[in-house]
């Protein structure tokens, strides 16, 4: 962190207050802090203590009316490694999500070309909110981190999620970052994620309840360290805009198997995350079936097994990821798929797992290698889970 140069935003909640020992400890981290408040803030901390924490004025409009100074937000943006929004509020995350840059520090977040960090804060049906939670993924889509926030009590009385994370868990978030090294330049990541769905007729799939997160999560996180990652992504409703990303879009298993043959003998590490169909139907009606009788019988053949037929494929410096959602006798079937299918290690998840599996935003896995060796984690963000998987392979490619 030193010499690190930071802006720090603060936006009007109630947790503003704890910008304060957010500045300070940057500050004895070595780094440089600039802040940016914007009005409403200022009800909450004085735009002085903060000045006097960072050694710095702090911003909170374009224009001063007293000194005739402009406050570019421009300069701001190409001035610093990090933007740190803490706490940021349902309206500034709407803002950032819009493109609406009618304050300064909306501003400042549009013109930044450094990574941008975001903590948000709120009361806990506010943070749960549907548009508050499609801001979230949108600007998670843009490439943006967040620092989730966690379980506490809440300034209204109420207890849940919602409360700003703690300052010391901030400074971990940023001082991780700046650590990470590129582990993986110069590889070639190839990464399936999301469900198939293998049609019927024309109005009808076979499918699953697979969101794609995993997967694209590992795309991201394997990105940021580095990696050139082709990810192949059956229908979902997820974005990804990174120069390390080329995402192709498929819908059925056998379109998943064509783009994942092609690319495969050109990748270093295939990370099999997608929840591919096992079935499809031997015959596609080129019409709706319409009810006729109390019964209908669809006659399925397996689908090609593109982990497995990878597996024949695999050369020996080529690592092979595969994933197993299990219900029932997990660990026997994580470890049938390791040899089966040629993995280096396989990620297990069971859906008895309170928090993990189809359509969280949270899992808890345990990885299985060969020799009956396993390595089990706590619940985590898939974001983090997905950092987890990405250490476990920077191990393998290290020996």
């Amino acid at each position: 962190m030193k010499t690190k140069k930071i802006i720090v935003a603060v936006t009007g909640g109630i947790a503003a207050y704890k910008a304060a020992l957010i500045i300070r400890l940057l500050i004895k981290e070595g780094a440089q802090v600039q802040v940016i408040m914007t009005e409403k803030a200022k009800a909450f901390i004085t735009p002085l203590t903060l000045s006097v924490l960072s050694k710095r004025p702090v911003y909170s409009d374009f224009f001063v009316e007293k000194t005739g100074q402009w406050n570019s937000h421009v300069e701001m943006g190409l001035w610093a490694d990090a933007l740190l929004i803490a706490p940021v509020t349902a309206v500034t995350m709407a803002k950032m999500a819009n493109g609406i840059p009618d304050n300064l520090l909306s501003a400042v977040y549009m013109s930044a070309r450094c990574p941008v960090f975001f903590a948000p804060a709120m009361d806990l049906d506010m943070y749960l909110h549907p548009s508050t939670k499609k801001n979230i993924e949108t600007l998670k889509a843009f490439g943006n981190q967040i620092i989730e926030a966690e379980n506490g009590e809440l300034a209204s009385g109420l207890h849940g999620l919602g409360r700003m994370a703690e300052p010391k868990n901030i400074l971990l978030a940023l001082k991780k970052h700046f650590a990470t090294k590129p582990t993986f330049k110069g590889y070639k990541i190839l990464i399936t994620a999301g469900p198939t769905e293998e049609n019927i007729d024309p109005v009808r799939f076979i499918g699953n309840r697979s969101t794609g997160k995993m997967g694209y999560a590992l795309a991201e996180v394997l990105a940021n360290q580095g990696a050139k990652v082709k990810l192949v992504s059956g229908p979902v409703n997820l974005k990804l805009e990174h120069k390390n990303i080329n995402i192709t879009k498929v819908k059925s298993a056998k379109e998943m198997f064509k783009i994942c043959k092609n690319y495969y003998k050109h990748c270093n590490i295939a990370i099999f995350a997608a929840a591919v169909a096992d079935y499809t139907p031997e015959f596609i009606a080129n019409k709706k079936i319409k009810k006729k009788t109390d019964k209908l019988t669809i006659a399925l053949v397996p689908t090609k097994d593109i982990a497995a037929e990878m597996g024949k494929l695999k050369t020996k410096p080529q690592i092979n990821i595969g994933f197993a959602l299990e219900t029932n006798n997990e660990l026997q079937n994580a470890e049938k798929k390791l040899h089966s299918k040629n993995f280096d290690f396989v990620v297990l998840n069971s859906l008895n797992d309170k928090g993990a599996g189809f359509g969280h935003d949270t899992n808890k896995i345990s990885i299985v290698f060969s020799g009956n060796k396993i390595k089990k984690f706590e619940l985590k963000t898939k974001v983090e889970t997905a950092k987890d998987i990405a250490t476990e392979i920077s191990l393998l490619i290290s020996k």
